[in-house]
């Protein structure tokens, strides 16, 4: 094994550990949906596989890893807010009900062992730019500025929906203020700008290859794990949505439209 892959595949097994956990916890408490607490916990593992194996930090690296860090555990304190008392989530009752007999065990590799290879794939820019020793420039600004925004943003959005939720009287009503007046997911879209802005360090270090990582993840955002899946069903579940989405971007935000 070359000095250049080693660091890879250490990221890789540090993750899977970090999933091996997070499945055994997830499977005391029977519900599969906490590995969303886990996911940006891969992430940042990975970062400091790639950092702990660098011969020094460079500024670059010093920046990603702070990125990194507060991307991360921001959502997973987020997240674990809002998944650990709650029961499981539909989206994962629903691949149990298709995956029984024996889920416990088909979960670690359908879901965790999954989400940890994601993890691994869609890190790319954090462990080129942690691995590059060239000077910092505009790309770097640039990018750093773009993945500040979209954790300011993100949070923003987190936060209106949680408090919205709270209150007794918006129960069955859709949230349609602060940024989601503008977009109906801005806590996606907040998530784009971070993967983007993380990749345009990556790129200010010559790591044009590591597109594969906002790629992938705007294509889930969009089209898989994200908008698609959320919005599935909603309109049935919830009639008010249909007007919502009438006059509401879905993703990009942009002022409302006429309904």
């Amino acid at each position: 094994m070359t000095s250049a892959a080693a660091p890879w595949l250490a990221a890789l097994v540090a993750m899977i550990a970090l999933a091996l956990i997070a499945w055994a916890i997830a499977t005391l408490k029977r519900n599969t949906g906490l590995v969303d607490i886990f996911w940006s916990l891969f992430v940042l593992a990975g970062a400091a596989v790639h950092a702990a194996a660098a011969p020094a930090l460079s500024s670059r690296a010093t920046l990603v890893l702070v990125l990194a860090t507060m991307w991360s555990l921001r959502l997973a304190a987020y997240l674990a807010a809002r998944n650990w008392p709650a029961e499981e989530d539909r989206r994962y009752r629903a691949i149990r009900e298709r995956n029984s007999p024996g889920f416990a065990g088909k979960s670690l590799y359908l879901v965790f062992g999954l989400q940890a290879l994601l993890a691994w794939v869609v890190s790319a820019p954090l462990a080129a730019a942690i691995g590059s020793s060239a000077p910092l420039g505009s790309l770097d600004a640039l990018g750093a500025a773009l993945a500040v925004f979209g954790i300011a943003y993100e949070t923003l959005a987190d936060g209106q929906l949680a408090r919205f939720k709270s209150q007794p009287a918006n129960a069955g009503r859709v949230m349609d203020r602060g940024l989601w007046r503008y977009s109906r997911h801005p806590n996606y879209f907040g998530e784009f700008c971070v993967w983007w802005g993380l990749y345009a360090v990556a790129l200010g270090a010559g790591a044009w290859w590591t597109v594969v990582s906002p790629a992938l993840m705007s294509m889930l955002l969009l089209k898989v794990s994200g908008v698609a899946l959320l919005e599935k069903d909603i309109g049935s579940r919830r009639p008010m949505y249909r007007h919502y989405a009438a006059r509401t971007n879905a993703f990009f935000p942009g002022p409302p439209r006429q309904a």
